[in-house]
């Protein structure tokens, strides 16, 4: 699925501005246990698993809140939800800043994970959905891949900050970046929906072919599994990296680079010429994750052969977050799509909520080899799947091309 940027008109590249701008801040403020986790468990009394393990409330409460906020989006559209979740997002930092204690710092997550799923990644799409419609899958491509560069900014960003101010001070700033820039670009920039016609919509029903239910198991599995790896990892990379012979200025460093990388991902999808759609790239990134894996195990605290995993892993995550949101376009045509990413929301953000937590134990209690282990494991097992779903998939149509209609839009 090639993005080609000349195929987007100025309304469609202005709407992935504003998004790339806000989902940058949304998700990079999110990471905050990444750089501060040992900092915010000192403080609060709990042990470094139970502060990675806000990040799993964000997940669950993202999971619940998906279903019941599908039907929102449909009657609503994807901006007026996105405003509201922007406001809650902000009012949860200002409640994780003043917590006391793990209860008022998990009821924080609880909030941000609300908020996370009426303004992030699962919003974003329905909006470009309702921009492009069925060829929304190069303007998801390229708003996922500029994501990836969250965590280069927000990685060292939040780790200056919680050294000058502490971590409460941190949350407030966020909170502040959130109502200031965020909220007044969705209110502004972004455009409303407009709303289809009766027959439009009996047109799209009667050329929707829904995908088998045993094919939406194994796509669910497929992606968990890789979700279980890459939402892991971004919880735990700088405590990985510290585990595997960095020092903490070096892990925040090497660290950083992930996004630049992810963003560079983007060249691959541009080498397939619009030939690969996302379960050929998803399969192809599964493939790479356990070579990533094997190479840091062998890397005995070596700066070079961090730097090769740094750069595989990189790349595979960047590939797979385009991979994780263009895959439904496989196999479900518009009037599916909205209803088929709302339930893979749940069980996805079910099984990432799991892994920090067991990640980090892992770490603590075994060590890198046993997080890598399982790493491996959980990839070659997607990478199976993909492969079934490969030999499963339709054959490619007009919503496989990443261009937006109108002038192209």
């Amino acid at each position: 699925m090639a993005v080609r940027f000349g195929s987007f008109d100025r309304r469609t590249v202005r709407v992935l501005l504003i998004l790339s701008v806000t989902q940058v801040i949304g998700w990079g403020t999110l990471s905050l246990p990444a750089v501060s986790g040992r900092q915010i468990a000192a403080d609060l009394g709990m042990d470094v698993a139970s502060a990675f393990a806000g990040t799993s409330i964000l997940y669950v409460a993202m999971g619940l809140w998906a279903p019941v906020l599908a039907g929102v989006f449909s009657r609503r559209g994807a901006k007026p939800v996105m405003m509201l979740g922007t406001v809650v997002a902000a009012v949860g930092f200002v409640v994780m800043s003043s917590a006391q204690g793990a209860p008022s710092y998990f009821v924080a997550w609880a909030i941000l994970g609300s908020a996370g799923s009426a303004a992030l990644s699962t919003a974003a799409y329905i909006l470009l959905n309702e921009v492009c419609g069925v060829a929304a899958g190069g303007a998801i491509g390229a708003l996922m891949l500029v994501t990836g560069l969250s965590s280069s900014l927000f990685w060292p960003v939040g780790g200056a900050l919680s050294d000058a101010i502490g971590w409460r001070g941190t949350g407030l700033v966020y909170a502040a970046t959130i109502l200031i820039v965020c909220l007044p670009l969705i209110a502004f920039g972004l455009p409303q929906r407009i709303a289809p016609t009766k027959k439009a919509v009996a047109a799209e029903a009667r050329h929707t072919q829904p995908a088998r239910t045993s094919t939406f198991y194994l796509l669910v599995s497929a992606i968990a599994l890789n979700a279980f790896v890459t939402y892991g990892f971004s919880a735990i990379m700088i405590e990985l990296l510290k585990s595997a012979g960095l020092g903490p200025a070096e892990a925040i460093g090497f660290g950083s680079a992930l996004g630049v990388i992810q963003v560079g991902a983007r060249a691959v999808d541009l080498f397939g010429g619009g030939r690969w759609d996302g379960v050929t790239t998803g399969l192809f990134a599964s493939f790479l994750l356990p070579v990533a894996m094997l190479v840091l195990m062998m890397s005995h605290g070596s700066h070079w052969t961090i730097m090769v995993f740094i750069a595989l892993y990189g790349l595979a995550s960047g590939i797979l977050a385009v991979a994780r949101a263009t895959m439904p376009l496989v196999f479900y045509d518009k009037a599916e799509f909205a209803r088929a990413t709302s339930r893979i929301a749940l069980p996805l953000n079910l099984v990432a909520a799991m892994s920090p937590p067991v990640l980090i134990g892992l770490l603590d209690r075994f060590g890198t080899n046993a997080v890598l282990g399982l790493a491996a494991f959980c990839s070659f097992g997607a990478c199976l799947i993909l492969s079934r779903l490969r030999r499963l998939r339709p054959g490619l149509s007009q919503h496989h091309d990443g261009s937006c209609p109108g002038a192209d839009l």
